[in-house]
């Protein structure tokens, strides 16, 4: 199932080239990222997975033009993250939904458009289509309080894709949700992806999540963050449900979770 890396033919896609990040704790430049290499070719998924502290949602971070790097390049169809940012061409969602307890879904829906200086009335049949896509159409005046988490979650996804990105980077979006609700969202997620057409980068915990979802696993180790394997994934499109009990899929889930255990074996004997 897993044959390497999934090759960018074109600019268009996301490109992380040896790239180096420290952080100073205690007064010592420590490596966080250690020459990193992703690349996320146009129109596809791909899922970053690996243990806490290993630098992935630091790596989302730099893709997403909020953190700069020491070494290497990062680039987004072939620009820096930062001259990205200000066309709406790249949409994040974070753990943390962050809507406006004061607005309304449409109203947090609509927040990129404002910042962005787009008018909100000309676009008003685009965040109702998103947010029936998100299927909280029954829920467009409802308040972030009214809402459930998984709900919540899903307004933070409309309002991502408001702008109609290109791009779309996700960390963990789902990782407070219990198992049942996750699935159900990890469903959701396919279905608005295939329909943004986004080139999408995820950050997850979710060994099943990341096979699901994703066209390309990147498994990273720790101590400094680095890339261990990059598994392909070629389960056909659209995946159903029903793929969760398939044995090929858990073969696929247990040769991602032995990248991840070697991980943690070479962790206890550097200990």
């Amino acid at each position: 199932m897993s044959k390497g890396p999934i090759t960018s033919t074109s600019a268009g896609g996301i490109q992380v080239r040896n790239v180096v990040k420290r952080f100073t704790i205690q007064g010592t430049p420590t490596p966080v990222l250690d020459q990193v290499n992703v690349d996320c070719p146009p129109g596809s998924f791909t899922a970053l997975i690996g243990p806490s502290g290993c630098g992935k949602s630091t790596l989302l971070r730099l893709v997403a033009g909020l953190e700069t790097q020491e070494e290497g390049e990062v680039s987004i169809d072939g620009l820096p993250p930062q001259k990205i940012q200000p066309s709406g061409r790249l949409g994040i969602a974070f753990q943390d939904a962050a809507l406006l307890p004061w607005r309304s879904v449409f109203d947090n829906v609509a927040l990129p458009l404002q910042v962005l200086g787009r008018s909100v009335e000309k676009h008003r049949e685009q965040i109702d289509e998103l947010i029936e896509l998100v299927g909280l159409s029954r829920f467009r005046d409802a308040r972030p309080g009214q809402l459930s988490g998984g709900m919540r979650q899903r307004v933070a996804i409309a309002r991502s894709l408001v702008s109609d990105p290109e791009f779309l980077l996700l960390d963990e979006p789902f990782g407070a949700l219990d198992q049942i609700l996750r699935r159900t969202m990890n469903l959701e997620l396919q279905r608005i992806w295939k329909n943004s057409g986004a080139t999408t980068l995820l950050v997850t915990h979710g060994i099943d999540e990341a096979v699901f979802l994703a066209d390309q696993i990147v498994v990273m180790h720790a101590r400094p963050g680095r890339v261990a394997k990059v598994i392909k994934v070629d389960f056909p499109r659209p995946r159903q449900e029903s793929l969760f009990s398939d044995p090929k899929f858990h073969e696929l889930c247990d040769e991602v979770a032995f990248h991840l255990h070697a991980q943690n074996s070479a962790g206890e004997e550097d200990a």
